[in-house]
């Protein structure tokens, strides 16, 4: 019989380790003193062989297999049958059993019979597996002896438990436990399960290892329970085996109770584990996780888990060296590969868990998006989002929100990208094309952030991956350069930029990519032109450029065929793109040289290159005056964003000085002689000049000899080619000199500053009586005349005005002057002068549709951007109102529909003196640099004479004007909207071109917003002053008038001025803070200067000051204005400007009740109103000012019982064009605006109260009902308002359509055609009214006051239509008008905003018709 001994884990563990400790003492290799011959066949008597022979297998000695002569299943069911038939039954099988035993007692024998067995039968004629089994594991396939031959293993296997693996490399252990593996059936699983634990408790480190590994192949489904129960006592018991143990479990179906005890244990020992752990670890707690948990665990696994701590320093150094060393062998060792590997490991494991498991996915994307905005995001967070985007298709839209409103938040910033990317590059180049496309998708959006993300993930994917992916990234920007769409150009094109700063090797080997763009030239605006020829250029002329020849020559064939061609936009790419590659040819070899200190200078070879090209560009462009001012405005930009070679500069400026005084100077004692019908006069000289002496710009002869040309048609051959320089070129050639001068002798114009003061050959231009006199075709030469003028103008300031010489500013100053009367000149000719066309400036527009000839393409396009009108809108141009302009709430220009420029033109008609406002004008002028504000350090609005800081001398008088304030003041604002405003909230309108808001701005579009920002914060301090001065101008005239804002002592030209200076300056002021990119990290310093203007402002100094502290005192200081705000705009500038300031705080509440307070405080004044208009508050900027107020205060539902319950019954008792006593700005022509906020804030504050519990105190309970009680009483007082107003507009509107059924009638008896084409649609309409009416009734439970009756055919005089079914009409019109009061009276006592709406529906063909009441 079977020994029924078993072993306890208390007896049991303490003789298998005193049975382990005697055969540990005993020799490797036990041989018996009989040595067996090589190949001998065991013969003995023993049942347990005859029995095995009988079956059909043949027992070997020595090293030779044992040998399976029959199939082994069928061996197994014949040993079966002959021990079952066997006379001695059931005692054969405990001598079958012994038999076992004594021939296993020699190692040898028993490792053949635990190795597979040779079979000796065909392998056709076999039916089995093709593999053959071991003896045991065929012993084992057999019921009966199953459990005697499992405990015969477990008494043999202590003896291997402590000896060393054998010669042959067979570990004795592992190859016994093999044994149990893939059993067809355990006869006693329990028994089989308790043995092996008890086996695993006393086992060696590493065998214990490989048992618990092995369980799920022994144990049946039964024992998962019994087994994962142990396992988890172990695991507290022993750590060291923690990674088998869990990754048993994971394989086992457990209870999921004891599958959250577990795997909260090893939650709280997850930040300690090493990092080859991991893999493991995360699979057991992904696999536990269930749906109800998912989010809760993945949470907090989020929380702890942070691969960026558990690399090793040593293996981030070998990461960066490796990124330095591309494609050469690394020599860092197997720590750096084994770490990789875990991480690699790790993320595969993540991967597979949230691609198969939908629950995993959901909730690590959710716990992400919950994460609160103020905690540090890791660069696990990023890894896991891009990659569950690789592995879920389903949620890729889910994570792209995600993604955006992170990046909005300002949640994922560039460094967590760069980490993200720097740590895991290996785990991020495996999902590299769902990072590709999430980049393309990212650059669709229209917020700045987001397309920032998105270059920035083609940026760093470009720099950590192979080449293969830097070839993809290349072909994706190329992608979204071919696109055509203007957003996505620009920023494709700008991180190619860097990418060539970045690795301009790597650039170089997909240059053949890049250079695809050649052939989409002509869909891109000049700047993007600029962009590419800029990139191109870098790439073909840069040092090395072996292989590049094919770039440089497709580049020369371009710009040749270009510049020839006869079309503007063709010759705007070809000057665009030769500019651009001269400069680049000339740079990069002025760059080398001062590196190598080499040659002083370029090669004669490629001095000639430089220098043909552009004399190329000069004989292409000469024809055409536009392409020549662009030619020179491109020319003059690379002069002054690069250094050229001084051979090259030295030419340039040579051929540019002699070319533009023969052009555009003569002396004053040889005025040339001309047909014009105006007197010739040299005026606006600022130097006393003899008749004969000094120079003059020759503008006026030009100009007339340019129109009289194309009056009188071609010219002759001859004539070409001594024709005359366009004086459309003045400016243009002008600023190109002035630069060239400057690079050459490093800022100082000595040589050029006579053209300061030199006067200009004009002729008179103030009009006076002869004005209305004039003809069309004068009055254009003359608006002409002043344009050129003013541009001339213009581009001398922006020459002089960083002269510091006392003489030089007071002549700058005048010239600004001059700008500022010229304009005023200008703008009472335009109101006179009808269908004109004033010559555009700059030619580089977005939209390059432009044709060579001034008098129509400029007409067109000036006609598109709204500056002129038809031929039908005479003086009415483009008329708007200095007070119209300062109106709009953004204080971009104004953009005025015709019908708004013809009443705007029979207004003006009637007065003595016709003007006409320049703001929609001002892209037509030349641009003023930004170096020109420097100019509002000269004086104060008060007219201070300098001091000794400016050096003036004592008895110059230096002044800047409030006219010159506002001019400088008002381009600037227009500056900081253009380039610092956010798109987003300077979004164009549908259907406006997208180019024309950057009109006149292309030299402002070539500066970073950081540079313009840096500029502004230089700026601050004379501002601030300027400020002041204009705050302390309004609170002397508030004294003086009593806090009258239009008494009689009050100027109303210099009150307007001085108010639009304030309004520009806190505009200004609010674009500055308002900049995203003030916040951003490497921009701190700007802000920290910019708020310690303000904060020197309020008092003196104090070194080491927080930013806290900065942000309290600058708040204090703007917050001391309010007292002197002379507008409604100035004032929600005012409060925009404050709460851009309380925003950056960390402790924002302090100063809230402060908004709410200020915003209150101008809702409760009286604001001056307009000349023409009933109220000077435009209604978006009341309806911003009062959402603030209601937003910011402590009580909203107070608030808005005050105003509801105090302000409107003022109102509704005061006369018809009052206002209330209370809130002044509350009209009968604002209260819809009051409404609307009121209702909207009051909706948005209920859906935020909370239900109360029953957990809840008395004294919650009662907060919470007090609210809601004043919740309901706001919204009845509020609807209560209107309830009449909406009756009456209910029963006006089921008048008109009961008149618009009349006129369907009126349509069909007349036979109108153009009328009862509508009729279908009409009725179509009016039924689908019917259904809604009747669904809002119902809706509203007012079901009962809705009816159909019929309604009699009826013509528009209110005769009936006599029709062949006129008789089925059941009610009559009088029965109609009788339902139709009683429905109002109905509607009435419900108190229901019900609609009484009028509907018909068809009941015969065309004639009888079903109307609602």
């Amino acid at each position: 019989m079977i020994s029924k001994r078993r072993l306890s884990k208390s007896d049991d563990k303490e003789s298998l380790t005193e049975d382990a400790s005697n055969t540990s003492k005993q020799p490797l290799s036990k041989k018996t003193k009989k040595s067996h011959a090589y190949n001998e066949v065991e013969e003995n008597d023993s049942a347990f062989v005859k029995l095995l022979k009988t079956s059909g297998i043949i027992l070997k000695r020595g090293e030779s297999q044992n040998q399976l002569a029959v199939d082994q299943t069928i061996f197994q069911k014949k040993l079966f049958q002959t021990l079952r038939k066997h006379p001695s039954y059931p005692k054969i099988i405990e001598e079958f059993i012994s038999g076992l035993e004594s021939y296993i007692e020699d190692q040898d024998i028993f490792r053949n019979c635990l190795l597979s067995c040779e079979r000796l039968q065909d392998e056709e004629a076999s039916m089995g597996p093709s593999y053959s089994k071991s003896l045991i594991k065929l012993l084992l396939g057999i019921d009966m002896l199953q459990p005697a031959i499992i405990k015969t293993l477990f008494e043999k296997l202590p003896e291997f438990l402590f000896e060393s693996m054998n010669s042959d490399g067979i570990n004795m252990p592992r190859l016994i436990i093999s044994q149990l593996k893939w059993l067809d059936k355990v006869v006693d699983s329990k028994d089989l399960t308790t043995k092996i634990m008890q086996l695993i408790s006393i086992a060696p480190v590493y065998l214990q290892h490989d048992f618990i590994t092995s369980l799920p192949e022994i144990l049946g489904d039964s024992q998962h329970a019994d087994v994962g129960k142990e396992l988890s006592n172990l695991l507290t018991e022993n750590t060291s085996l923690t990674v088998p143990i869990l990754d048993v479990l994971s394989s086992l179906r457990l209870d999921p109770q004891l599958l959250s005890k577990i795997r909260q244990l090893v939650m709280g020992k997850l930040s300690s584990v090493k990092l080859e752990d991991l893999p493991v670890i995360i699979k057991f707690i992904l696999h536990s996780i269930t749906t109800t948990d998912a989010l809760e665990v993945i949470s907090e696994l989020r929380e702890i888990l942070d691969l960026q701590h558990c690399i090793l320093p040593s293996l981030l150094q070998a990461s960066q060296s490796r990124l330095k060393n591309k494609g050469r062998t690394s020599s860092s060792g197997n720590q750096e590969n084994s770490g990789e590997d875990c991480v690699f490991l790790l993320f595969d494991v993540i991967k597979s868990a949230v691609r198969y498991e939908k629950t995993i996915s959901e909730a690590w994307v959710k716990a992400i998006e919950r994460t609160d905005p103020e905690s540090e995001h890791k660069t696990f967070d990023l890894v896991m989002l891009l990659v569950i985007y690789s592995t879920n298709t389903q949620t890729k839209k889910y994570i792209e929100r995600v993604l955006r409103n992170k990046i909005r938040s300002g949640c994922f910033q560039e460094q967590l990208l760069y980490s993200t990317f720097y740590i895991h590059y290996l785990v991020l180049k495996d999902v590299f094309p769902s990072i590709l496309s999430l980049a393309q998708n990212l650059l669709h959006s229209l917020d700045p952030s987001i397309i920032s993300f998105g270059s920035l993930l083609y940026k760093y994917a470009f720099k950590f991956f192979d080449n293969y992916c830097q070839q993809e990234v290349i072909g994706a920007l190329v992608t979204h350069i071919c696109s055509g769409n203007e957003a996505e150009v620009d920023t494709a094109l700008d991180v190619l930029l860097e990418l060539v700063l970045l690795n301009l090797s790597a650039m170089r080997l997909n240059a053949v990519y890049v250079k695809g763009i050649l052939d989409y030239l002509d869909k891109m605006s000049p700047r993007q032109i600029r962009k590419s020829f800029y990139l191109l250029s870098t790439l073909a002329f840069s040092k090395h450029t072996e292989g590049s020849s094919h770039i440089q020559d497709d580049m020369h064939l371009v710009v040749r065929k270009q510049l020839s061609s006869t079309i503007f936009k063709y010759k705007v790419i070809g000057i665009i793109g030769a500019v651009t590659m001269a400069g680049i040819m000339a740079l990069d070899r002025r760059r080398s040289l001062s590196l190598t200190q080499g040659k002083a200078d370029l090669s004669n070879e490629q001095y000639t290159q430089v220098t043909s090209l552009l004399q190329l560009v000069h004989s292409c462009s000469k024809q055409s005056p536009q392409a020549s001012v662009l030619y020179y405005d491109e020319f003059a930009n690379m002069i002054q964003g690069a250094k050229l070679a001084p051979k090259v500069l030295e030419w340039v400026g040579q051929t540019i000085f002699n070319d533009f005084q023969d052009a555009f100077v003569v002396d004053l004692c040889a005025i040339p002689k001309s047909d014009c019908p105006f007197p010739v006069k040299a005026l606006y000289g600022l130097e006393e000049y003899s008749s004969h002496d000094g120079i003059a710009v020759n503008l006026l002869p030009l100009l007339f000899s340019q129109d009289f040309t194309e009056d009188e048609g071609s010219m002759t051959s001859q004539e070409s080619d001594h024709k005359l320089v366009s004086p459309l070129c003045l400016a243009p050639y002008f600023r190109l000199l002035r630069l060239c001068v400057e690079r050459q002798h490093n800022g100082n114009l000595e040589e050029i500053d006579g053209l300061l003061d030199c006067p200009i050959l004009l002729t008179d231009l103030e009009p006076g009586e002869g004005l209305e006199s004039m003809s069309d075709k004068e009055h254009s030469f003359m608006c002409s005349l002043i344009y050129l003028t003013l541009n001339w103008f213009r581009e001398v300031v922006n020459a002089f005005c960083r002269q510091t010489s006392p003489e030089m500013k007071g002549k700058v100053l005048t010239r600004l002057k001059h700008i500022v009367e010229l304009q005023r000149i200008l703008e009472k000719y335009l109101a006179v002068t009808s269908d004109y066309s004033p010559p555009l400036a700059t030619f580089d527009l977005e939209t390059l549709d432009i044709t060579p000839h001034t008098s129509t393409a400029v007409s067109a396009k000036m006609k598109k951007q709204g500056v002129t009108g038809g031929r039908k809108q005479k003086a009415g141009g483009n008329k708007a109102s200095s007070h119209d302009v300062l109106s709009k709430e953004d204080g971009s220009e104004c953009d005025p529909t015709p019908s708004n420029r013809g009443q705007l033109g029979k207004e003006l008609k009637g007065k003595e003196e016709k003007t006409l406002s320049l703001q929609n004008y001002h892209f037509l002028f030349r641009e003023l640099d930004m170096e020109v504000f420097s100019i509002l350090h000269c004086g104060l609005v008060t007219k201070f004479i300098l001091d000794t800081e400016m050096h003036t001398e004592a008895t110059e008088v230096v002044q800047l004007q409030p006219p010159e304030l506002l001019f400088l003041l008002e381009d600037l604002s227009h500056k900081v909207e253009n380039v610092l405003t956010p798109s987003v909230a300077k979004r164009v309108p549908f259907l406006k071109s997208k180019g024309s808001q950057n009109i006149g701005l292309s030299h402002l579009q070539q500066r970073s917003g950081q540079e313009i920002a840096h500029c502004i914060v230089q700026l601050l301090t004379p501002m601030c002053n300027h400020l002041e001065n204009i705050h302390n101008y309004f609170q002397c005239l508030a004294t003086e008038n009593h806090s009258v804002v239009d008494g009689p002592g009050i100027q109303v030209q210099e009150y307007q001025i001085m108010s639009s200076c304030y309004q520009r300056l806190l505009q200004i002021f609010h674009g500055l803070f308002a900049w995203s990119g003030i916040s951003q990290p490497q921009n701190q310093n700007l802000l920290y200067s910019a708020l310690e203007v303000l904060t020197n402002r309020l008092k003196p100094r104090e070194p080491d000051q927080s930013l806290e502290e900065l942000l309290s005192q600058s708040f204090q200081y703007l917050q001391n204005f309010h007292h002197s705000i002379p507008s409604f705009q100035s004032a929600l500038y005012l409060i925009r400007l404050l709460m851009v300031i309380l925003e950056k705080s960390t402790a924002p509440t302090q100063n809230r009740g402060k908004i709410a307070s200020l915003a209150k405080h101008f809702l409760c004044r009286v604001w001056p109103s307009g000349e023409k208009e009933k109220s000077s508050i435009p209604n978006d900027q009341l309806h911003a000012l009062l959402s603030i107020y209601l937003e910011h205060t402590d009580s909203v539902l107070k608030a808005i019982e005050e105003i509801a319950g105090v302000g409107v019954p003022e109102l509704i008792n005061s006369s018809k064009d009052a206002s209330s006593s209370t809130f002044p700005t509350l009209t009968r022509h604002t209260f819809v605006i009051f409404f609307r906020v009121m209702m909207a804030e009051l909706h948005k504050t209920v859906k935020g109260l909370q239900a109360g519990t029953a957990a809840d105190s008395q004294q919650i309970h009662e907060e919470k009902l007090f609210y809601w009680n004043m919740a309901v009483r706001d919204f009845s007082i509020l609807i209560n308002l209107i309830k009449e107003d909406v009756l009456s507009l209910l029963e006006t509107f089921q008048l008109n359509t009961r008149l618009l059924h009349h006129l369907c009638g009126h349509s069909k008896i007349h036979q109108d055609m153009k009328l009862t084409k509508h009729v279908p649609l009409l009725k179509k309409t009016l039924e689908l009214l019917v259904c809604r009416v009747k669904a809002m009734l119902i809706f509203n439970n007012c079901r009962e006051a809705f009816w159909l009756g019929n309604l009699k055919n009826r013509d528009l005089q209110g005769e009936e239509i006599i029709s062949q079914n006129s008789q089925a009409s059941t009610v009559d019109e009088s029965e109609d008008d009788t339902s139709s009061q009683a429905f109002k009276n109905k509607a009435a006592e419900l108190g229901e905003e019900d609609e009484a709406s009028d509907g018909e529906k068809e009941q015969d063909s065309d004639e009888s018709d079903d109307d609602t009441e």
